[in-house]
């Protein structure tokens, strides 16, 4: 197991979940750990992206001020903290590295999955 992803679950709108995602063998010498999450009847949607090496993040518009991306290189584990949580942020959320450099725009350039953990926000 490269990636193992856990902490989805059952909120109310306006709560908050702690997602991580530890990563072991060829994973930890990844470039980029990203997540992402699939709604149904929508695509893949990039929600957060987070590099081992001097933190740099990027977010998905739709999650700005309320996620937060973070890593703890220690533990080889990254967190997706998510607020203000909204039923439109129901979704299967994974995690995903990349190996090489670059942005990890798509699904496409990541090498590595977790298994998905179900978020869902009750209005």
């Amino acid at each position: 197991v490269q990636l193992q992803a856990s902490g989805g679950g059952l909120v109310q709108a306006g709560g908050s979940l702690r997602l991580s995602c530890a990563a072991s063998g060829r994973a930890i010498g990844s470039y980029l750990m990203g997540w992402f999450r699939l709604a149904p009847g929508k695509e893949h949607e990039r929600v957060a992206t987070i590099t081992w090496i001097g933190g740099s993040t990027y977010y998905a518009d739709s999650v700005k001020g309320r996620f937060t991306i973070s890593r703890d290189n220690a533990k080889n584990t990254v967190y997706l903290q998510m607020n203000s949580l909204k039923p439109e942020d129901t979704a299967v959320y994974y995690c995903a590295a990349r190996l090489g450099r670059g942005t990890g725009n798509g699904p496409i350039a990541y090498d590595y999955w977790g298994r998905g953990t179900l978020v869902t926000v009750s209005s």
